[in-house]
């Protein structure tokens, strides 16, 4: 079976089975999410933590839900959320993300009293839950968000289970950035 795009239309080719061979078209009709929509974008990143990556070293990723209400997800659609100094810690076996501040929007949260920087659940497999229980209190991993994105209209959030950078490393780091920028710009004069 192939499929081909043409103006909001998709059109099958399916072998039709005879030993001689021939296709048979089918001309099936869909349309496009609007471009502004999250659906439109598979995946497309709301808030990045940089700091995270310059503080430390990143073992494993691991994706999770959030459990948001709905003011919080108005706001990070409005892109008022900082995940900057959040961090990630375990609590009876379940995930909870600590210290995100999503700003609230002064139309959508007039019926409650919203708490920006309040407890959320993260949303992860019990199997996940337990393999991180495990590395973080033995290993002496931490785990800290690192991006907040879509994945097919849904808000999404990034963890990494990390090891912390000494001085020496963020200034090794650091160093190997800087040659790696001053390598792309000769390569750009030449």
């Amino acid at each position: 079976m192939i499929q081909k795009d043409f103006c909001h239309h998709s059109i099958f080719v399916f072998p039709m089975g005879s030993p001689r061979g021939g296709f048979r078209l089918k001309l099936l009709k869909y349309t496009k999410p609007p471009w502004n929509s999250p659906f439109f974008f598979p995946y497309m990143s709301i808030v990045q933590n940089k700091k995270a990556f310059h503080d430390y070293f990143i073992e494993e990723r691991y994706e999770t839900g959030v459990v948001f209400e709905g003011w919080e997800v108005k706001a990070i659609r409005a892109g008022r959320v900082q995940i900057k100094e959040a961090y990630v810690i375990i609590r009876n076996g379940e995930l909870f993300l600590i210290g995100c501040h999503i700003s609230p929007l002064l139309a959508a949260s007039t019926h409650i009293n919203p708490d920006p920087v309040r407890t959320r659940k993260l949303l992860l497999h019990s199997d996940e839950i337990k393999r991180l229980i495990g590395k973080s209190e033995r290993a002496g991993y931490t785990l800290v968000p690192l991006d907040m994105h879509y994945k097919a209209g849904k808000i999404k959030l990034e963890i990494g289970l990390a090891k912390g950078k000494k001085q020496h490393d963020k200034r090794e780091s650091e160093k190997q950035k800087e040659w790696m920028r001053d390598k792309q710009r000769l390569m750009r004069v030449k």
